[in-house]
């Protein structure tokens, strides 16, 4: 009877020690702590579709805000001192935002999520016929001033109608 080389039973144990590394790796998450009297609502979701940064700096506020608008409602012309995140949560919301002179207007739909840059004028206007909601972050706030993650504005005049 023929034994097995000092290799094969290298590769065997080696072949054994990974399969036991990798069960092991894997059973780790069973030993993970449930949460105890808590829970967690997620406010909105999406995917997105603009892009950009926006830098976040300690010391100062981040405020969470949901916003309802009507058929035919707008937020007026505004500018957030930190930028924002948007979801939009319900419906559809389009933008036109005064940049350079020009106006560069998008449409997001329900499960979409933009951006929306620090100090750059712009308007959300719901062109639709559903009520639109959004659930937006506003990082970098003004401690403890309320209000202050909104700055409103005239209108620039780059987007005609609006």
């Amino acid at each position: 009877m023929n034994m097995p080389s000092s290799r094969t039973i290298r590769l065997v144990l080696t072949t054994l020690g990974f399969a036991g590394l990798i069960v092991a790796l894997n059973a780790a998450p069973a030993g993970a702590t449930p949460p105890n009297n808590f829970a967690g609502l997620i406010l909105g979701r999406g995917t997105l579709q603009s892009n950009g940064t926006i830098p976040i700096n300690a010391g100062l506020d981040i405020v969470v805000a949901q916003n309802t608008v009507q058929p035919g409602g707008s937020s007026g012309w505004h500018s957030h001192p930190g930028g924002a995140i948007v979801v939009v949560k319900q419906g559809q919301i389009t933008t036109y935002e005064s940049f350079g002179g020009h106006c560069i207007t998008t449409t997001y739909t329900e499960g979409q999520a933009f951006t929306e840059r620090a100090d750059k004028p712009l308007i959300a206007v719901n062109n639709g016929s559903t009520v639109t909601i959004v659930i937006a972050t506003f990082p970098n706030v003004p401690v403890g001033i309320t209000g202050a993650q909104r700055t409103d504005l005239a209108n620039p005049g780059t987007c005609p109608g609006v």
